[in-house]
């Protein structure tokens, strides 16, 4: 008795459709451009998840800069007075402090300022 295969292949067809379900024109309704589509926006999607994590930490950096210089330091200043302070916070959470806590970042940047000053 043979084996056919053409539940599996409309099994298959028809995730890759619903995967393509919402694209433009025929990249949702035919399946060899919506497999194509699939495999693109998959490379897209792994390449953003990449991509997140720069532009996280540009935005990081962009407002600890700004807050620092507030201080009167800048950011790489401020950066290093931390380190020769023995202060470890992350670049998130100095983020954070520099958008909802202005006194404690203010506090940070003192320490770096007197560390740096040694």
């Amino acid at each position: 008795m043979r084996i056919k295969r053409g539940v599996n292949a409309h099994k298959k067809r028809q995730s890759i459709l619903k995967a393509a379900k919402g694209y433009r024109g025929s990249k949702s309704k035919l399946y060899r451009v919506a497999r194509e589509a699939v495999m693109k926006s998959g490379n897209y999607a792994y390449i953003g998840r990449k991509q997140k994590k720069r532009d996280m930490r540009n935005l990081w950096i962009a407002r600890i800069n700004a807050e620092a210089r507030v201080n009167g330091l800048s950011y790489s200043n401020f950066m290093h007075g931390l380190k020769v302070a023995n202060i470890d916070v992350n670049r998130k959470v100095l983020a954070d402090m520099a958008v909802t806590d202005k006194v404690a970042f203010a506090n940070l940047a003192n320490q770096a300022k007197q560390a740096l000053a040694k």
